[in-house]
């Protein structure tokens, strides 16, 4: 009976080591079908927040274009040559505000899509599930050894 202790030690533990290796194959399937999951998702914010911002780009410049043409005629109506002095300050200056207020935007886009992003350091289980698993070998080796 003394010697059937040591076999059933070592069958009990060769069950343990396969049961920790299944489930820790089940956690990184889980792990893995939930990445992509995450990533199709954040795919597709991506490309919202891309469509939102080339929406706004495109309603900006119709914008600036409106604004500069009308100035450029009232300018023009007063007699006033809207290519010189004061008249392409006016028209150089909202160009300019326009192209500040277009920065801030695409770099307000740039944080929301970062703030998107996943960790890297995500926790899959499946280090832990190999400690466990050398646990219970160490345990059985030490059990055959007494």
């Amino acid at each position: 009976m003394a010697q059937l202790a040591p076999i059933a030690t070592l069958v009990g533990t060769g069950a343990s080591l396969y049961g920790t290796v299944r489930q820790g194959q089940a956690q990184a399937a889980q792990a893995r079908a939930q990445q992509q999951q995450e990533a199709a998702s954040l795919a597709a914010r991506q490309q919202q927040i891309a469509a939102q911002q080339e929406a706004d780009a495109r309603a900006r410049q119709d914008r600036l274009e409106r604004t500069v043409a009308s100035t450029r005629a009232r300018l023009a109506a007063a007699g006033v040559s809207p290519d010189q002095g004061s008249a392409a300050a006016i028209t150089t200056g909202l160009e300019q505000d326009a192209a500040e207020t277009a920065q801030g935007s695409q770099e307000a886009a740039a944080a929301r899509m970062a703030a998107g992003r996943s960790s890297l350091l995500r926790e899959d289980g499946s280090l832990t599930t190999w400690l466990r698993a050398g646990s219970s070998f160490g345990g059985a080796l030490r059990s055959l050894l007494d």
